[in-house]
């Protein structure tokens, strides 16, 4: 199997693992602690968390973004092609949908059920801007300071915490939160919510693009090469 075509399997296993596990946990949570959101909050954070650090270490070597902005900012920086970006983003995209399905699935729900959870709001999508930010920040603050080893459990702190300091929860991934529209739980978001909170985490990209490039403005040796034998295959 080519390198393209592993790193776009290990994309699409992982986004669905990580919106099995966002939804999932977010079913349970609710079933375990219906009384009490703060609590189901909090198991609902903990689980993903969790999980994330789980599926970066093991897909780390391969691909473990997870997460189309992360991706077109690696092609922004250079770091991966265009063709590269495009399979990646598309992976994770059907990869979170699978997610969604196989969470509701396993709560015996039905495989697809638009979320009626309405998310809007100028505060929600200032929220998401913000946890995108954080979110690269952390991934290409670790990674270009020499940590690449640390990211996972950099990215799922982060990510456990942003859960209680956003007032959006930190969705901050457009691949999950398309996944979201599709189980009426807990963790779902509406359908016509999606688009502005899409929005709001392509302009936290495009911040933490500037901000990356402000604090780490040079790009790796082996960054650049990388994206040259990308090329080539």
């Amino acid at each position: 199997m080519s390198l393209p075509l592993r790193r776009a399997v290990a994309e699409f296993v992982g986004t669905a693992f990580l919106v099995v596990a966002v939804v999932g946990s977010g079913i349970m949570a609710s079933r375990l602690s219906p009384a009490d959101p703060g609590l189901a909050l909090l198991e609902n954070s903990l689980a993903t968390g969790a999980a994330l650090v789980a599926l970066i270490v093991a897909l780390q070597p391969i691909s473990a973004s997870f997460n189309p902005v992360v991706t077109l900012v690696e092609r922004a920086l250079g770091v991966i092609g265009t063709m590269t970006a495009v399979s990646l983003v598309a992976a994770q995209i059907l990869g979170g949908l699978l997610g969604t399905v196989l969470a509701n699935l396993m709560f015996g729900l039905d495989a697809v059920s638009a979320s009626g959870h309405e998310r809007n709001g100028p505060g929600l999508w200032l929220g998401e801007v913000i946890a995108t930010l954080g979110l690269l920040l952390v991934v290409f603050g670790t990674v270009r300071s020499g940590r690449a080893d640390r990211v996972a459990f950099a990215v799922g702190g982060y990510i456990a915490g942003a859960y209680w300091f956003t007032s959006s929860t930190s969705f901050a991934n457009p691949a999950v939160t398309i996944a979201r529209t599709l189980t009426d739980t807990f963790a779902g978001i509406a359908p016509a919510s999606a688009p502005g909170f899409i929005l709001a985490q392509l302009a936290g990209g495009a911040l933490g693009f500037l901000l990356v490039r402000l604090l780490y403005p040079s790009i790796a040796t082996r960054a650049a090469a990388a994206a040259d034998r990308e090329v080539l295959l």
